[in-house]
């Protein structure tokens, strides 16, 4: 199924990303286009009650410093240094590209698929989900993993919705 048919995709909020560091090269429209299909991905599947994701009009993308994340997992989260990615349930996800750079290292990944893992993540949690409890975490995992196929699949089959793809 091709995402722009789905009757849900015309509610998605808009989703803007922006690069407010210098030290690593961003491809923010590349970024962006994946966010838009990412967040109709998450949309399509059934929560049981309304979920931030579902009632927000516009949702932003910050990829930042691990100077500037530092900052902030400071303010909001009262833990010292850097953390990959902070979602705020209006509608802010905030991305570190110097985390991101690292464990993409480690893990094997593109800088790029790291980011829209984090993305992905990121619109988990104003989604409804949660990663506190190491079940939820394996079942957000799970589901992370399922939306970044889809939403990096440049085609659908008309026969298989991606609802169906993410929640086998």
């Amino acid at each position: 199924m091709n995402l722009s048919s789905d009757s849900k995709s015309a509610a998605a909020p808009h989703i803007g990303v922006r690069n407010l560091q210098r030290l690593v090269p961003v491809n923010v429209v590349d970024l962006e286009n994946f966010a838009a299909k990412a967040v109709r991905c998450c949309l399509q599947m059934d929560k049981r009650k309304p979920t931030n994701l579902a009632k927000l009009r516009e949702i932003f993308v910050w990829v930042v410093s691990d100077r500037r994340m530092a900052a902030l997992h400071r303010q909001f989260v009262n833990q010292a240094g850097p953390t990959d990615v902070l979602t705020f349930q209006h509608g802010e996800i905030f991305i570190s590209v110097e985390t991101a750079r690292r464990h993409a290292r480690a893990f094997g990944n593109s800088l790029t698929r790291e980011l829209q893992l984090y993305i992905v993540h990121g619109l988990l949690h104003l989604h409804g989900f949660d990663d506190r409890k190491q079940a939820d975490a394996r079942k957000m995992d799970r589901v992370q993993e399922r939306i970044l196929v889809a939403a990096t699949a440049d085609r659908y089959s008309r026969s298989t919705s991606i609802a169906s793809t993410l929640l086998n």
